[in-house]
């Protein structure tokens, strides 16, 4: 990708299998985690979801916003001019958390711990 080149699904299925069986370990131990991927097609949705109890977050923005983000990044392995074959590659989920990204990053962890009844309602903190 940083040389402007789209990945192949032959190149994410091991980058996907390992992602996999590193939360398939943690489920067994019964941990938690959040994982931050693309997955951008529900066939490699559905092959996260075999590691246990998984849920999904669609962090959902239109194109001129993901755009001038991406163009204000530096340093960042994918270059801003694959956002289109990215794009071009989503399937939006269907069974995902929706979180708007003109959210502020507050805003948007407030909306996903909503959403999973992870939060009280006296103070915000993360119910177990």
């Amino acid at each position: 990708m940083r040389a402007g080149t789209p990945l192949t699904d032959d190149d994410r299925w091991p980058w996907l299998d390992r992602l996999a069986g590193e939360m398939r370990a943690i489920d067994a131990r019964g941990d938690n985690a959040i994982l931050g991927c693309s997955a951008l097609r529900q066939a490699y949705r559905d092959r996260l979801a075999g590691a246990g109890d998984v849920r999904f977050v669609h962090l959902k923005g239109d194109r001129a916003t993901i755009a001038s983000r991406l163009s204000g990044r530096t340093g960042h392995y994918m270059p801003p001019t694959l956002l289109d074959s990215q794009l071009a590659t989503l399937e939006e989920p269907a069974d995902a958390i929706v979180v708007d990204i003109r959210l502020t990053p507050d805003e948007q962890v407030a909306a996903i711990l909503d959403a999973l009844n992870l939060r009280t309602a006296a103070g915000g903190k993360r119910a177990r």
